[in-house]
């Protein structure tokens, strides 16, 4: 390579070192020594901070002890920027996981304090209104599909609040930032493919696909395995810069059945432990068919976690059940499937109650907070927007099963007291009129009073009026007719 033609390129910004190290990346040739080199131009190349997404696993870990052990090589003047380190909590996730990601999170806060390193690690969660439960609870969301259809936890739970965060920090720095991941082409053929295509001719940085200033590097692109479970386990005996021992993360993995532990094996009792084939995740995920990590927990010595094992196979199996269903779209929608009959909506307002009660009574039976109060909150407020003209049943629901009584228990007054409600409900059955109707009108009336605008309410109206499943025979009956 000549430098100088180098920098007539869009690359102008690279000097020839860079090429080398690229290319004994590329061949695999790159020692530990290396790599931490890297890192460090890397760092020192320009102004631009760090974020690094971490979630406790072995390569996420991997890259964190690294960017950790060049810091403390840089002296004080060069530690110039600022990394940020950004955790993802679901408020599913398993909870050993959990205990030992908030444990990392700590120790790493407390660890970069005392070493006078300009780290800043924090743990982010979905917002309480969007969260796993207040969109099955409150919304009536059907839990994701084993097949991929309507999977709309990813995004909401995991993705969105790391990239609003990212975004923050963009805003706070007021300029670009690199996005560290521990992504490998070893990890699959896909994953590999993925990369590739992303990859600048540099190799080393990549846009972000979805944030505007983020670039992203992902410095351990090119290990494997074996690699990665080196540099967690043989230097320093697996003790991290921050305080903490991988062997526990070993011991994480090789409970979870996770089919990601070192060297095939690892030595436990006197005996060599395997590992399955699957991934940490969030304890009710029920987009896989099995959890594989939380009933490998459960079979190395784990039984607490037997009531979120129960749990999960109870909702997963009332998914498609039609007593659990409504038979229109939250929008007011409707379709038919390929025999004939009525395709299902969200969970009926029944359903959500047995949902949230069955939930509750694991909550207590573990012992473990399954459901924050601020998701309790927000559930709450969805139901009386949308569901609930008592507005009391889930403070007392929620009294029934737990024996206490939440902070905004009695603020809640009834919308409508409960023998109007019933000489409602037997007026509409009388009339032939769906009550949901009548409860959808009471409630968009109470939303909409106070507006001085009365076409605001009138439209509502309009809208609610109209809705697709409430004319659905009659205009089934005219398509049959014309046909």
């Amino acid at each position: 390579f000549n430098a100088e033609d180098i920098k007539e390129t869009e690359f102008k910004w690279l000097n020839i070192e860079v090429i080398k190290m690229a290319i004994n990346s590329y061949f695999n040739e790159n020692t530990l020594e290396e790599l931490i080199e890297e890192i460090k131009y890397v760092y020192k190349s320009d102004e631009r901070p760090w974020v690094i997404g971490y979630s406790g696993g072995k390569d996420s870990t991997t890259v964190v002890e690294l960017v950790y052990k060049m810091l403390l090589s840089l002296p004080n003047e060069q530690r110039k920027k600022n990394v940020y380190i950004v955790s993802s909590d679901t408020l599913i996730e398993n909870p050993l996981i959990k205990i030992y990601l908030n444990k990392m999170n700590k120790l790493l806060g407390e660890a970069a304090e005392k070493d006078k390193l300009p780290i800043i690690s924090t743990m982010v969660t979905p917002p309480a209104n969007n969260s796993f439960w207040a969109n099955v609870i409150g919304r009536g969301f059907p839990t994701p599909r084993m097949n991929g259809s309507f999977r709309w936890c990813t995004d909401r739970l995991k993705i969105n609040p790391s990239a609003d965060y990212i975004r923050s920090v963009i805003k706070k720095e007021g300029q670009e930032v690199v996005v560290l991941l521990g992504v490998r082409k070893a990890e699959s053929i896909a994953r590999k493919r993925r990369i590739e295509g992303r990859e600048l001719a540099n190799r080393l940085m990549n846009r972000h696909e979805t944030i505007q200033d983020a670039y992203v590097y992902n410095p351990i692109v090119e290990l494997t395995t074996d690699d990665v479970w080196d540099v967690l386990l043989r230097l320093d005996g697996g003790k991290t810069p921050w305080g903490s021992n991988n062997n526990e993360l070993v011991s994480l993995y090789a409970g979870a059945d996770s089919g990601e532990c070192p060297f095939a094996g690892i030595q436990a009792g006197g005996q060599t432990q395997s590992c399955g084939n699957s991934r940490f995740g969030c304890w009710v995920c029920t987009v896989v068919k099995e959890d594989k990590s939380l009933n490998g927990f459960i079979r190395s010595g784990h039984r607490e976690l037997i009531p979120l094992a129960e749990f999960r196979t109870w909702i997963m199996s009332i998914r498609d059940q039609d007593e659990y269903r409504e038979k229109k779209r939250r929008n007011g929608t409707v379709y038919e499937t390929k025999a004939g009959k009525m395709g299902y909506g969200p969970f009926t307002w029944e359903a959500r109650q047995l949902i949230l009660e069955k939930l509750l009574l694991t909550q207590k039976k573990m012992g473990y907070e399954l459901i924050t109060i601020d998701e309790l909150k927000a559930i709450d407020e969805i139901w009386d927007d949308e569901l609930d003209l008592s507005r009391r049943t889930l403070v007392e629901l929620y009294e029934k099963i737990t024996g206490e009584k939440l902070p905004w228990y009695h603020y809640k007054e009834a919308l409508i007291d409960a023998e109007t409600v019933n000489e409602l409900e037997k007026l509409a059955e009388e009339n032939n009129v769906p009550f949901d109707l009548v409860r959808n009108v009471i409630l968009s009336v109470y939303h909409n009073k106070n507006y001085s605008n009365q076409k605001i309410m009138k439209d509502e109206l309009e809208r609610l009026l109209n809705q697709q499943w409430l004319h659905h025979k009659v205009l089934k009956e005219i398509e049959d007719e014309d046909k």
